[in-house]
């Protein structure tokens, strides 16, 4: 198994994030100063990605606008001198790849992956979903595509969740497999906390097989009357072996309030030109 294609689904309304995505696509919202569309896909890239498919919806294709070439500011830049800033824009323009593909309607993490099928073809690939962005020595999705072509098999990153925190995800039935590694058994979308097989939740990276796209065709609406990915991942389970790891990193919910404010501090800690008055800062809010 050799991953080389991304799938970045990137078509929903953002409605936990509102009123700051009623006009601008959750996915450029920034973590300190990159989109998350960007950090995203430069995590496919250092993972080995050579083509990321972004699923957008028809309307909202502001996302893909990040990765196009922007003349008129490069003019600009480029006649003031500015040739770090110069740099930094035309980076990503090239940074992998890039392929559109459209979700007409909002029917569903499953059906939005399901847009991207003719783009896939007939290989494995990733899924990455940018409202989470993970904080890892090794790349998240790196750490998944290892397993899954050590393995042969689908893999998806888990994390261990609170109890209060378990309807929100879905849930792993899981066999221990080595350090950090589970065979699946199975999975539910956000069920309750007393029916949950575990406190495994699947985060926002995946690898998938091309046999997923057929049931994912064939399946029927599921919780919240949308075709869920989850569902395909259960029947995909039965068919072949798969597999989920929990990954060595921090992951951050972009989608949340708390977790977007979260990522800021912790990337912004990150970055030296900023890193020692954002912490003078915190010392002084905290106290007040």
């Amino acid at each position: 198994m050799k991953v080389r294609k991304a799938v970045v689904v990137a078509a929903g309304l953002g409605t936990r994030m509102l009123p700051a995505t009623r006009v601008i696509p959750k996915e450029i919202l920034p973590v300190v100063d990159r989109p998350a569309i960007q950090v995203v896909v430069e995590e496919a890239v250092a993972s080995g990605i050579e083509e990321v498919i972004i699923v957008v919806a028809p309307q909202r294709t502001l996302v893909l606008d990040q990765f196009a070439p922007a003349p008129e500011l490069e003019r600009h830049l480029e006649s003031r001198g500015k040739d770090d800033l110069l740099r930094i824009v035309r980076a990503s323009c090239n940074l992998a790849r890039i392929t559109p593909a459209y979700q007409r309607e909002p029917l569903g993490l499953g059906h939005a992956v399901l847009q991207a099928r003719a783009a896939v073809g007939a290989e494995p690939f990733a899924v990455i979903l940018p409202d989470d962005i993970f904080d890892c020595e090794r790349p998240c999705l790196r750490q998944l595509i290892e397993i899954a072509e050590a393995r042969d098999a689908p893999v998806v990153a888990l994390t261990r969740v609170a109890r209060s925190e378990i309807s929100k995800y879905g849930i792993v039935e899981v066999q221990p497999e080595g350090p950090r590694t589970h065979r699946l058994t199975g999975m539910v979308e956000k069920p309750e906390p007393s029916k949950a097989p575990s406190d495994l939740a699947i985060m926002g990276r995946y690898v998938l097989t091309p046999d997923i796209f057929e049931l994912l065709a064939e399946g029927k609406p599921g919780a919240g009357g949308e075709i869920q990915l989850t569902d395909g991942l259960v029947e995909l389970s039965r068919r072949r072996a798969m597999y989920g790891y929990e990954f060595e990193g921090t992951r951050y919910d972009l989608g949340d309030r708390f977790g977007f404010l979260a990522a800021q501090v912790a990337f912004g800690l990150k970055r030296p030109e900023v890193a020692d008055k954002l912490r003078d800062f915190l010392k002084t809010a905290a106290s007040e």
